[in-house]
């Protein structure tokens, strides 16, 4: 994670004189983009585009965000609607509202052009929106005076392949998964890694999660949580039949091979990021590497990992029936 150059030499901000006077913003042109149709999302929306339209800034949207049907554009002054193939293209900056799933839609709009993504956190966890919505006009003025910390994080890439032929592609953020439907029954399938076998496997699936994706549904299936500045990929099985069966992590420049056994009697399924799914053939193969591109995340100033690791995950709560109280201190009298 790399803090930007203004990082040190403006400590505080708050009391600087030009914080509310930005003469030199260090991005002019403003995406803005919303996924889900949630007044509260829109509310913000509005908000913020009524911040950078007071900035003077050149504010762009897309245009399913334009077209949520709770967001009224009567609100906003000046705004600039586009494709959403184009938004990564002409902006310097694209703030996201939303929770971490808009993060992950937006992902594959934004990734090729390298803007840098901030996000407004209208959902539950914010591992990725980390932007309160009460902050967000603060916290705007903060990065656009240039006091902000940049955060690449990659993705992978998943092909279906039937002999030379690419069946579907596909790219996520969080992870990779694959999984047995609507079935009850195990997958039964073979594993390689750089082309040496690791394992067959029964199970309910498996989790390919980038170190973005550890926190989350791989999180869930008993997998480690990695730190977002490590190369490495995870891969964790989904209540597999040998208890054995552990997550393993590799290196992220690793490409992952699987295979449908031949005594398999359920339909597989692979999914990028949550998406629609597709089936997985017993002839075909599925491959999963690093992807070329990556997403470059923007943070506010003192943005800190593990903090969001003990807010949203909980840590350092103590339960009611482990605190000891002054008047129930054992005595050597008892």
């Amino acid at each position: 994670m790399e803090n930007s150059a203004q990082s040190e030499r403006l400590p505080h901000l708050h009391e600087s004189e030009l914080f509310h006077a930005i003469k030199n913003p260090a991005f002019r042109r403003i995406g803005l983009m919303g996924r889900a149709g949630k007044r509260s999302v829109t509310q913000s929306l509005v908000q913020i585009a009524q911040t950078i339209n007071d900035m003077g800034l050149m504010l762009i949207m897309d245009v399913q965000t334009a077209n949520l049907p709770t967001l009224d554009l009567t609100e906003v002054e000046k705004v600039k609607i586009v494709k959403r193939s184009l938004i990564g293209e002409i902006c310097d900056l694209v703030i996201v509202v939303g929770g971490d799933g808009s993060i992950l839609h937006a992902a594959e709009a934004l990734a090729r052009y390298r803007v840098p993504v901030l996000g407004v956190n209208r959902g539950r966890l914010g591992f990725l929106a980390d932007v309160k919505p009460d902050e967000a006009a603060f916290k705007l003025r903060q990065v656009l005076m240039g006091d902000y910390q940049l955060d690449h994080r990659f993705l992978l890439t998943m092909e279906i392949r039937e002999g030379r032929d690419i069946i579907h592609e596909d790219m996520a953020l969080n992870d990779i998964v694959l999984h047995a439907g609507k079935s009850v029954h195990m997958i039964d399938f073979q594993m390689k890694i750089d082309g040496q076998d690791v394992y067959r496997q029964h199970s309910d699936g498996l989790i390919a999660a980038t170190p973005t994706g550890s926190t989350a549904y791989a999180l869930s299936g008993g997998g480690p949580i990695i730190h977002p500045s490590m190369d490495a990929i995870c891969l964790v099985p989904m209540h597999p039949h040998t208890l054995s069966s552990r997550p393993i992590v590799v290196s992220g420049n690793s490409e992952v091979c699987i295979r449908i056994h031949e005594d398999n009697r359920t339909q597989p399924m692979v999914s990028a990021d949550g998406k629609a799914s597709m089936p997985l053939e017993q002839e075909q193969r599925l491959y999963i590497r690093k992807h070329p591109d990556k997403l470059t995340l923007l943070h506010p100033p003192g943005f800190d990992f593990y903090e969001a690791c003990r807010t949203k995950l909980h840590w350092n709560v103590h339960a009611e029936e482990f605190s000891l109280d002054s008047d129930d201190d054992i005595t050597d009298d008892e």
